[in-house]
């Protein structure tokens, strides 16, 4: 057994939990923050039999998109400080699948 511990973008989370459930997977969902932006995140926690672990990673590929940002940097030029905008990208999944010792559901 996994244990799939996946990291998303909050406006992923609704579709992707929906297409979790519908396949029959148990899902807890964790309300998180990024480090990098300090945005909302959603942190799934999804116990897999090992066999199925593809599946979880192919719903995750089809409901998780990349977005572009743009985020003010703080430029000092000539003595003044100007705010700059660099566009990065962000979103998708981040995942990790996790050996899972003992599994127990009291």
């Amino acid at each position: 057994m996994k244990l799939i511990l996946a990291i998303i973008q909050d406006e992923d989370a609704p579709s992707t939990v929906q297409a979790l459930v519908e396949r029959g997977y148990r899902v807890t969902r964790i309300a998180s923050t990024g480090g990098f932006l300090r945005q909302g995140n959603t942190t799934l926690l999804i116990g897999v039999e090992d066999p199925r672990v593809e599946e979880v990673v192919e719903i995750f590929r089809r409901c998780c998109r990349t977005r572009t940002a743009y985020l003010p940097v703080a430029v000092e030029a000539t003595g003044l400080l100007q705010a700059h905008m660099i566009e990065v990208e962000i979103g998708g999944a981040t995942l990790f699948v996790l050996d899972v010792e003992r599994f127990e559901s009291l």
